[in-house]
């Protein structure tokens, strides 16, 4: 008699995204989702800054979308800017221009049709203790 195969994991969804509300600002320039490349979404997060933003946004959204003060980071918003940027160009984030602030979400759809499962391994991220 053949060993019993185990039943399938089906995995809990980690992440949602709220639904996009009417009217909002166009974004700004992102790539495609035909154009998402694992390698710039990859390095993109391999800052633990910007790994830490993405994290905070798909865990901790209290809204659809948020300005870089609700990230609480104590940087300069020169450096804050480059983060943000950064993750935009790699696909990961869309932001929109309301006055002047930008918000930003992350794509969630668009990875997870280009990178299955990629969403979810982030959410499941331990930053490392502080110190």
């Amino acid at each position: 008699m053949p060993p019993a195969t185990p039943p399938a994991r089906t995995a809990a969804r980690a992440v949602t995204s709220p639904p996009e509300p009417p009217g909002l600002p166009e974004p700004l320039p992102e790539p495609g989702v035909d154009e998402l490349r694992l390698e710039t979404v990859l390095g993109a997060l391999s800052d633990p800054l910007r790994l830490t933003i993405v994290r905070k946004l798909l865990l901790e959204s209290e809204d659809f979308d948020h300005p870089c003060s609700w990230f609480g980071i104590d940087r300069p918003k020169s450096s804050l800017t480059h983060h943000f940027r950064a993750l935009r160009e790699a696909g990961i984030t869309r932001q929109r221009q309301y006055g002047l602030e930008r918000r930003s979400h992350v794509r969630v759809a668009d990875l997870d049709a280009r990178f299955p499962g990629l969403v979810d391994l982030v959410a499941a991220w331990t930053p490392p203790p502080a110190g």
